[in-house]
């Protein structure tokens, strides 16, 4: 006999059993993540208390007699006390690990050299590809990689090591590849608390010792083949297809990066459970079309995702893609539909034993987060939804609630990365999702293909761009979409809010569903209304009457205009990207630029230069002193010689009147050697256009600010414009490496961060935030407020964003 209380008692057991185990794993996980940056004395004290709560529950003492005094029953004695021991069993399981690794990566005398920043020789295993970040900062073609490190040599002292290290250096890291034994020179730097990595190795030199074996080999030789294959392709898909089957990015146009970061696409272009999936898909198929045995299909599969894993670098992101991956092959071979949460619980306490600082990773956060979002509402969403379609597409249920789910559970901490909301984040990866796995197939055929002959290789690569080019078209289209990014408080209250509304949304759904249907005026007007309470104003509000200085969102660099009539300005740097200044001044009806500014050379104040000279009559070009790097140097002055506008120098002093507005130069005013010597010969000017004056800092490092807090209180013209600023653009988009001191003397009442999102560097970091707080500055991020203008209106001043 079945339905009736029995079954549904058992069904109901079965579920409390599997969130049983769940919850062990996930209490065990926030309190590693809280351990991990305290020191060893908070971990050694957690560990004593975990033992002692386990003997009291296991009736070790009067206490433990006590508590099962009070248990009322036995059955209830049987469900409390091993749900109570597994929850502390996996704690200190996980607790003790942490502390192993600790103490393991202490060994020798890394973390000595490293907190007196030492200059060191480190031998190592490399293992993950150098790369050049996507947004360069202040050190130009900066290459890194992480390794572990098996021995360190300096200050006299030569000892081995067991830790992560972050390696940071010129071109010349370009050289090694995955698994190769080197041997780095450089300083050591610490990192930021909580990392992975004990030290931060800046690489000076660097030496092949040992090259990776057969193993890694091949696999680089079916990256390369991949690569090659899609070379004849168009940018996007060449630079797309690579980063949807094995994670690499290189070659990935940085627009289409924004675009999919602002759609919630971004996870399409790391290795995650969804490739692990596919390939374990086109596998299994693979099996019943060959006539595979049952019980030999799992194994087979499990094969290929090894083999796979290899073929993207075992790296943790790929490592934890895999371990998710397999919960839904370990399911497979399962008759209980919901053995998917004990497996899922099993795979996060297996990962965090196995490497600790994963329980600080956002990455595993959200693939974890993701696979609990599809185990618990894929089919009752998915059976849901195909209710309510016709008959011939009931089948597209389940399609439409994966990425419902998984965005559903990501979104609260997604909001922490990048304080926003994607309204069209769902949509876009709907549209998405068919495309994925035909072109992820493709493209590891073409892999595969490229060992046996370049010409057929080609031909499936570009079968896998036709898919590729609709997902890059589809993140295009939506990231232009008006609102399709809504602004939401960033930080632990952001998140915890946007849980708040999606637990409320989940439970309430359906009544919400119901009233629609029955009261479709009253559900148009309530959609009206939160529309126009949350459409964004830009198409209204920007550009702003009577703006008079507007700091662009061009990325992780500067680019500012200050207005000196109507349509014509005095552009101070350029961004790293041409299109992205091209835009703002497009959008602020610059036709007329009657000076460029640029306070040094690095790219991400110069590479956009093309998009300033573009379309536009330019008057001159003026520039930093130092002529570093050269490189960069010799790009400018082909640009401007092409059309024909003269190149000079500014230096401390200098005074310029253009239209309506002035500037005075107030550094460089010397060679500063210390530190970064083209940021800290960054011109600094202070501008007044109408009624706003201004002070923008450049890339200024604690040296040259220092230098300039001394010229402060020796100058009383300058002293007294410092006190009459309105607006300062912090320096270095926001790092840590400025000088209070300066801050003080020029606090204003706004500060405006230019600063990229997701970006490589931390910025801005935390002891910058504090620091502007603390002056008592309102601070505008470009990352998340778009283009910053500081408007006039009859002399009373506003700030305006374009988001």
């Amino acid at each position: 006999m079945t339905g009736g209380p029995v079954d549904e008692w058992e069904r109901a057991r079965v579920r409390f059993s599997d969130l049983r185990l769940l919850v062990p794993a996930l209490l065990g996980w926030a309190l590693l993540a809280w351990t991990l940056t305290g020191g060893p004395a908070l971990r050694g004290w957690l560990i004593g208390a975990l033992i002692v709560l386990i003997g009291l529950v296991l009736g070790l003492g009067p206490l433990a007699r006590l508590w099962q005094r009070g248990v009322r029953t036995t059955s209830e004695r049987h469900l409390t006390r091993p749900g109570l021991l597994l929850v502390l069993g996996v704690a200190l399981m996980l607790q003790v690990a942490g502390a192993a690794q600790v103490a393991l990566r202490g060994v020798g005398h890394l973390d000595d050299l490293t907190a007196s920043r030492a200059v060191v020789t480190i031998e190592a295993t490399v293992t993950s590809d150098p790369h050049v970040p996507l947004v360069r900062g202040d050190r130009e073609e900066m290459v890194m990689f992480r390794a572990s490190a098996h021995r360190v040599t300096g200050r006299g002292m030569a000892t081995s090591a067991h830790a992560a290290v972050a390696v940071r250096g010129g071109t010349a890291l370009k050289t090694v590849r995955w698994h190769d034994r080197v041997r780095l020179r450089g300083r050591l730097a610490p990192p930021l608390p909580g990392r992975s990595e004990l030290a931060i190795l800046r690489a000076s030199d660097v030496e092949v010792v040992e090259a990776a074996g057969p193993v890694a080999r091949v696999a680089e030789h079916l990256r390369q083949g991949l690569r090659t294959a899609v070379e004849p392709t168009p940018d996007d898909a060449r630079g797309l297809l690579p980063g949807l089957v094995i994670g690499d990015t290189s070659r990935t146009p940085p627009d289409l990066t924004e675009a999919m970061q602002a759609t919630g696409m971004t996870h399409l272009t790391a290795v995650s459970g969804s490739n692990i999936a596919v390939v374990g898909g086109m596998v299994l198929g693979l099996c019943v079309l060959l006539g595979v045995r049952r019980r030999w299909r799992p194994v087979v599969v499990a094969l290929a995702i090894v083999g796979f894993v290899v073929l993207a670098r075992p790296e943790p992101s790929v490592v934890r893609a895999a371990t998710m991956g397999l919960i839904g092959l370990i399911g497979m071979s399962r008759s209980r539909r919901t053995s998917g949460l004990p497996v899922l619980a099993a795979a996060i306490v297996v990962v965090l034993l196995i490497d600790p600082w994963m329980a600080r990773s956002f990455g595993f956060a959200l693939s974890a987060l993701a696979t609990l979002g599809l185990l618990l509402f894929t089919r009752p969403w998915g059976d849901a939804i195909a209710r309510q379609l016709p008959g011939r597409l009931a089948f597209m249920g389940p399609a439409i609630a994966i990425p419902v789910a998984a965005q559903a559970m990501c979104a609260p901490l997604v909001v922490l990365l990048q304080g926003s909301v994607s309204v069209v984040g769902v949509f876009a990866n709907l549209v998405a999702a068919p495309l994925v796995a035909p072109a992820t197939i493709a493209g590891v055929v073409a892999a595969l293909l490229s060992v046996v002959a370049a010409g057929p290789a080609q031909i499936v690569g570009w079968i896998g761009a036709v898919p590729t080019l609709g997902i890059a078209g589809t993140a295009r289209f939506m990231a232009d979409v008006p609102g399709g990014t809504m602004p939401w408080p960033d930080g632990a209250m952001g998140g915890f809010l946007l849980a708040v509304l999606t637990v409320l949304l989940v439970l309430t759904g359906r009544g919400l569903a119901r009233f629609a249907l029955v009261r479709p005026v009253v559900a148009l007007g309530v959609v009206a209304v939160t529309a126009a309470m949350t459409f964004p104003t830009r198409g209204v509000t920007w550009p702003p009457d009577g703006w008079q200085i507007a700091f662009c969102d061009v990325g992780q660099g500067d680019a500012a205009l200050v207005r000196t009539g109507p349509g014509s300005a005095l552009v101070i740097d350029a961004g790293p990207d041409p299109g992205a200044v091209d835009d703002c001044l497009d959008s602020l009806g610059i036709a007329t630029v009657d000076a460029v500014v640029l306070t040094h050379f690095h790219a991400d104040h110069v590479e956009g230069l093309p998009g300033v000279l573009s379309g536009r009559r330019v008057g001159q070009v003026l520039t930093s002193p130092i002529a570093e790097p050269a490189w960069q140097v010799g790009k400018v002055v082909r640009w401007t010689q092409a059309r024909g506008i003269p190149v000079s120098a500014l230096a401390a002093g200098d005074r310029m009147t253009l239209g309506t507005a002035t500037a005075d130069v107030w550094a460089p005013a010397r060679r500063i050697s210390a530190g970064s010597v083209p940021n800290n010969t960054s011109i600094v000017v202070a501008v007044r256009a109408g009624e706003v004056n201004a002070l923008l800092l450049g890339d200024v490092e604690r040296e040259a600010a220092h230098d300039l807090v001394l010229r402060l209180r020796r100058d009383p013209e300058m002293a007294a414009a410092a006190g009459a600023f309105d607006v300062v653009k912090t320096p270095h988009h926001g790092s840590a490496n400025l000088d209070a001191g300066l801050m003080e003397a020029v606090r204003a009442p706004v500060g405006v961060i230019s600063v990229g999102q997701d970006n490589d560097y931390g910025h801005p970091t935390a002891a910058h935030l504090s620091m502007l707080k603390n002056n008592g500055y309102a601070v505008y991020r470009t990352d998340q407020r778009g283009h910053v203008a500081i408007v006039d209106s009859d002399g009373a001043l506003s700030v305006v964003t374009s988001r």
